[in-house]
């Protein structure tokens, strides 16, 4: 709740000072609490038997996303639903660890190397279906909370290295199979200035909103890059140029605070969980948090490639905020059926 206040409180001046847009924010936050409380009152026995479903659900949509979706931005990611319309791929986010804990927990009597093969083909068919929409960010996403079920469930190290060289030795062909938007996206962050108005116009403003915060920030209203509209998509994914810029290094160790609590408290619960179902999705959950904020911030601070990512609870959006917040609802249920005591 601490992040979403400084969610909203950014949102107001990215908005330039517009209240519909932080209104309508506040009502999405509405709709995603209510579903953390109902997800919550669930216990994880329950919400393993709808991992399959959940899994097989999610698949069929994004199948139904490339064979008639919404095209916006040139990219093939949306399905209406009678007035308005969703992103499947948001629901992949938490239905693949869910299909996966709910795999290894059915093996763990004896996991072998063909439990890891079929768990990797279960993450590569979403994985390879979201980046075909394209969307890039997403695929990273769904990709990191499925690995992160598949190294909680114990693979060795060695096949960790394996698969490291394959990826290595793929890096050539995969290049050729980026569109063309995607090779100039990595190439501008090794050099944002070939191409100052194009490719890496994000890239260079953001960086200069995030260091023109310096130490205290300009205050909040008066971020010149932000209300003088350089950064662009100030509201969603660059949203952490505008905090930066108005609130500084001091305003970024805090939001940093809150981040490394609330993992450490992600952590700490799935530590404790009472099956190894409900330990791989909350350690899974908990680190796609991370990975959600440190790929947000690395692209915004010129470290990372420009993806779309939002920075978790801060960035404008119901549907992603809806994710979040249930996968909050399933760290909690996980707390309520823990481990009383140590074994």
């Amino acid at each position: 709740l601490a992040l979403v206040a400084l969610g909203l409180v950014t949102l107001f001046s990215a908005s330039y000072e517009n209240p519909a847009r932080v209104s309508a924010q506040a009502a999405n936050l509405v709709v995603a609490l209510v579903a953390m409380w109902l997800v919550a009152q669930v216990p994880p026995q329950t919400l393993m038997r709808f991992a399959v479903p959940a899994y097989a659900l999610a698949i069929a949509l994004l199948i139904a996303v490339a064979l008639a979706g919404e095209v916006v931005n040139g990219a093939r990611r949306w399905l209406h639903v009678g007035v308005t319309r969703f992103q499947p791929s948001e629901m992949m986010k938490l239905a693949l660890p869910m299909m996966l804990a709910w795999y290894f927990h059915k093996n763990a009597a004896m996991l072998r190397m063909r439990d890891f093969a079929i768990a990797a083909l279960l993450l590569v068919v979403p994985v390879l279906l979201i980046a075909r929409q394209p969307d890039l960010g997403t695929a990273v996403l769904v990709g990191a909370a499925g690995f992160y079920v598949i190294f909680f469930a114990g693979i060795g190290w060695k096949v960790l290295a394996t698969v490291g060289v394959l990826g290595l030795a793929s890096l050539a062909p995969l290049w050729g199979m980026l569109h063309d938007y995607q090779r100039r996206r990595i190439l501008t962050l090794i050099d944002p200035t070939q191409d100052p108005l194009g490719a890496g116009y994000h890239t260079i403003q953001s960086t200069i909103a995030v260091g023109s915060g310096g130490i205290t920030g300009k205050g909040w209203l008066h971020g010149t890059q932000t209300h003088l509209e350089f950064i662009p998509e100030r509201h969603t994914d660059f949203i952490f140029a505008v905090f930066s810029e108005e609130f500084g290094l001091l305003g970024n160790l805090v939001l940093l605070t809150l981040y490394a609590l609330l993992i450490a408290r992600g952590l700490m619960i799935a530590a404790n969980a009472a099956t190894f179902f409900a330990r791989l999705l909350a350690a899974s959950v908990t680190l796609m948090l991370f990975t959600y904020a440190f790929v947000n911030m690395g692209m915004v601070s010129g470290i990372l490639p420009v993806v779309g990512v939002p920075l978790p609870f801060i960035s404008y959006g119901g549907t992603a905020l809806l994710t979040l917040f249930t996968g909050i609802g399933i760290l909690m249920s996980a707390h309520r059926d823990r481990r009383l005591v140590q074994t």
